[in-house]
């Protein structure tokens, strides 16, 4: 106990010199970052984002990476996004847990803290972005890309339980870099699946500080200043507030990120859904017009064939911030689930993205439309410009909830928190790997210091870097779903078996 006082003190002590030695040089120190992001931007935009589609239209060639491998392995594993989701909730409500079954934690506190990282401001700003960008119809795209995302979740979360190291302290060390070096190596791959895992190591290290720390804090803070106008003139206020909050959690490690996670995920996606469930059925007379004009814009060849693929890869890099399907991050989360069967826990993470960016990202879409703020020639086209989507979505709940921002700006902060404190545990789990664990409170320090640091660079710079950090971690990632398919289709059809024949079902009651 001594000891994580100690480390909280140092944190919270590293937090305010950060912060104080910012105040007053906010302009300074913020041209200093962006520039720097920009040369990062532009390195990783040039190695991995270039353009794979012939003519004006531009697409990716990250983004048609993701796509191609989420339509692939749901062909290869049979549909079982649609087939198996009512198996995920009957695990996920205990009735094939047992005692003796190894991991750190539950599969529903997997769960909930791999959500915690998902679900967060990819739902509230990244929709509101991509929206403001791509029009109504990168709504429809999201969606596609969700249920897609399903089947790649449930590989890549089966593949982690299926690799995972439980070490002499009972830690468990489990995630893509394993899957691709112990993966690659049963292929006689050694070499190539050791470079591929540092390679993710590194791009995860960089996007737990990019999209899982710095983007959370730019977003949640665009939002907050609306209703706290004070620290829209002393940003590192609020940068050195969540800073503390965070290193108080990280100090734990996972056990007490997953208690954290248990307790505030479903109560901040209770607040959020039910607020804009209102907004939804006060306006139900216009549901049926919004979602016209979603699939009409969705498929539109008005502005050419440029524009369509535009909207398109708009929906799938929203829909893979969000859901993080095929980033291989939540990966790290899911192979600390208590779990006899890896197939299991890959069903259980399947719910991901269908909470995530099918339900979720869907309302949060509704209300933008409905409210009709996404115009980025309207009133609100500042917002759009500068990618303050939390903010604009702060906007579009209060045009018909006055009293809502100040609600949504408390909903906003614990979705930050909540996504940060859990890409705290993916960094430091690469890190680890990397360095061993006697260096992991480097990075601790490391991640708290740029907590402040987000809460002075521009939002355009800090969604650019993260964007690209964290879907480049889907080049390495998916070369290993792609090469370990074969294993994990082998290991669901033997599951499958044992669930029809009701072995699964007498296990428990011998259990």
């Amino acid at each position: 106990m001594s000891r994580y006082i100690l480390g909280i003190g140092m944190l919270l002590l590293l937090a305010v010199t950060a912060g104080g030695a910012l105040a007053g040089q906010e302009e300074a120190a913020a041209g200093t970052l962006n520039n720097a992001l920009g040369m990062l931007n532009g390195w990783l935009g040039t190695v991995l984002f270039f353009d794979v589609f012939p003519g004006e239209a531009e697409f990716p060639f990250i983004v048609a990476w993701l796509v191609a491998g989420a339509v692939f392995l749901t062909v290869k594993m049979g549909f079982i996004n649609f087939r198996l989701l009512g198996h995920s909730v009957a695990i996920l409500r205990g009735k094939y847990s047992r005692p003796d079954d190894v991991g750190e934690v539950s599969p529903f506190q997997a769960l909930t803290t791999a959500l915690s990282a998902t679900v967060g401001l990819g739902n509230i700003a990244g929709v509101a972005i991509a929206i403001g960008i791509g029009g109504p119809g990168a709504t429809f795209w999201m969606i596609v890309a969700g249920l897609l995302g399903m089947t790649t979740k449930f590989t890549e979360a089966t593949l982690a339980q299926m690799y995972r190291e439980i070490r002499p302290d009972g830690h468990v060390m489990g995630g893509a870099m394993e899957y691709l070096s112990r993966g690659f190596a049963d292929l006689g791959w050694k070499s190539f699946g050791k470079a591929l895992a540092i390679l993710f190591c590194i791009l995860t290290i960089g996007a737990s500080l990019g999209g899982g720390n710095a983007f959370q804090v730019s977003q949640s803070l665009s939002a907050v200043k609306q209703q706290v106008p004070y620290l829209a003139e002393e940003p590192w206020v609020f940068g050195v507030v969540m800073a503390f909050l965070v290193g108080v959690v990280i100090i734990g490690g996972i056990r007490r990120i997953a208690h954290v996670a248990e307790a505030v995920v479903p109560t901040m996606v209770a607040i959020y859904l039910l607020a804009a469930g209102w907004i939804v059925l006060s306006h139900a007379d216009r549901v049926p017009e919004v979602f016209g004009l979603i699939l009409s814009s969705a498929f539109s060849m008005e502005a050419g064939l440029g524009a369509l693929i535009g909207v398109i890869v708009q929906g799938f890099k929203r829909a893979a911030f969000s859901s993080e399907a095929g980033i291989g991050s939540a990966a790290i989360a899911h192979s600390t689930a208590r779990t006899p069967y890896p197939t299991r826990q890959g069903i259980v993470a399947l719910m991901e993205p269908f909470i995530d960016t099918v339900i979720i990202c869907t309302m949060t879409a509704l209300v933008i439309i409905i409210t009709g703020v996404y115009d980025s020639n309207g009133q609100h086209a500042e917002l759009i410009a500068n990618n303050q989507g939390a903010a604009l979505t702060s906007v579009a709940f209060g045009s018909v909830i006055s009293w809502f921002p100040m609600v949504l700006s408390v909903s906003v902060v614990l979705f930050a928190y909540s996504t940060m404190i859990s890409w705290s545990y993916y960094g430091e789990r690469c890190w680890t790997y990397l360095f061993g664990e006697r260096y992991s409170m480097l990075y601790r320090i490391a991640f708290v210091l740029v907590v402040v640091a987000g809460s002075i660079g521009s939002a355009s710079a800090v969604l650019d870097f993260s964007d690209l950090l964290l879907l480049s971690m889907a080049f390495p990632n998916m070369f290993a779903l792609y090469a370990l398919s074969g294993q994990v289709k082998r290991k669901l059809s033997v599951y499958l078996e044992k669930l029809h024949s009701g072995e699964l079902d007498r296990e428990v009651g011998r259990g």
